[in-house]
């Protein structure tokens, strides 16, 4: 199931790439590809966790574990990248406001 959620989510940022009047930026297309993909390892993780309680198979509620970790991690890459791009754009504006003043 996971792997066909996966499927479906790297398809549809290359449908709404294709689409002319889409005002979404490639950069935002690759940003949110990544937290679906974060999301995706997710719920992987829960579903493996949970399969191994149901079972009583210890390897699958570790490697359950290990996936939910693994999209924590990626999910904390995402913050610190929008952290970054939002200075940017502090400094990117703080910048004109300075030029528009010099001018």
């Amino acid at each position: 199931m996971a792997a066909l959620v996966v499927s479906l989510m790297i398809q549809w940022p290359a449908t709404a790439m294709a689409s002319p009047a889409s005002s979404i930026t490639p950069i935002a297309i690759a940003t949110m590809s990544d937290k679906m993909t974060a999301k995706a390892k997710e719920t992987e993780g829960k579903l493996e966790s949970a399969y191994g309680e149901i079972t009583g198979d210890p390897g699958h509620q570790v490697k359950g574990k290990a996936k939910q970790m693994q999209a924590s991690a990626m999910n904390a890459t995402e913050a610190v990248k929008d952290g970054a791009k939002a200075a940017a754009r502090k400094a990117g504006d703080a910048s004109d406001k300075l030029a528009d003043k010099i001018n």
